[in-house]
């Protein structure tokens, strides 16, 4: 695969905030069920690093079940927000395939693997925990914003054993109507049998609901700062 991006369906048309300077590594950051990439781009970009390239690529529009089969951007069919709601597996791991496919080019384009961080909001941060657990490649952290862990069952079988050593940042407003915060709690807890439990930061934030907060932002920023340090 050379540098073009035609062989990766998710980069023909994902939103790329360049760092600025020479880009030493690379962050992929995965919006929520019926956004796209745009508006996390420019949250990225008010708390961008120079030598990061920041990439938000679409979900596709599928039909969703949870929404009466509404098509809308989504990375996999979801019937539930609970924890213990069927789940479309199959969706789940193709989406996974999708990601891995973005960071093999990335790895392949000069980005070392371990300079990369996954992440991603609700549904895109469950999709960017399960994709970064079942990676070959070693990467350098996850953020995982509002969301949950997908067939957290299989886990900590399902992890390919990689990233037993990663970092992750997980975040979650207090007042979550929609994915309420003990999921949250409960996801921090089962990440902490998958991989060192003092490599998983759990913050969560009073009056938060939905949606991210300036505060939670600029704890991604740190933790960027952190996992893929300028070089």
């Amino acid at each position: 695969m050379c540098g073009n991006n035609m062989s990766v369906p998710l980069l023909t048309d994902a939103v790329t905030v360049p760092g600025g300077e020479r880009e030493t590594a690379a962050v992929i950051f995965l919006h929520g069920l019926g956004d796209t990439g745009h508006g996390w781009a420019e949250a990225l970009s008010a708390i961008k690093h120079p030598h990061v390239k920041y990439i938000c690529p679409h979900a596709p529009r599928i039909p969703v079940t949870l929404n009466m089969k509404m098509v809308m951007p989504a990375w996999f069919d979801l019937m539930g927000l609970s924890p213990d709601a069927p789940e479309d597996e199959a969706g789940i791991k193709k989406a996974a395939d999708s990601i891995k496919s973005i960071i093999e080019h990335e790895v392949k384009n000069g980005i070392p693997a371990n300079r990369i961080v996954l992440g991603g909001f609700s549904q895109g941060g469950a999709l960017s925990l399960y994709t970064a657990l079942t990676c070959q490649h070693k990467l350098a952290g996850i953020v995982g914003l509002s969301c949950w862990l997908p067939l957290q069952k299989t886990f900590p079988q399902a992890s390919c054993g990689v990233n037993k050593d990663i970092s992750i940042l997980q975040c979650h407003g207090e007042a979550d109507p929609m994915i309420p915060v003990r999921f949250g709690t409960l996801t921090s807890e089962k990440l902490k049998s998958v991989v060192t439990p003092s490599k998983v930061q759990y913050k969560t934030y009073p009056g938060v609901m939905h949606s991210t907060s300036q505060e939670e932002m600029m704890a991604v920023k740190d933790f960027l700062e952190k996992v893929i340090p300028k070089v």
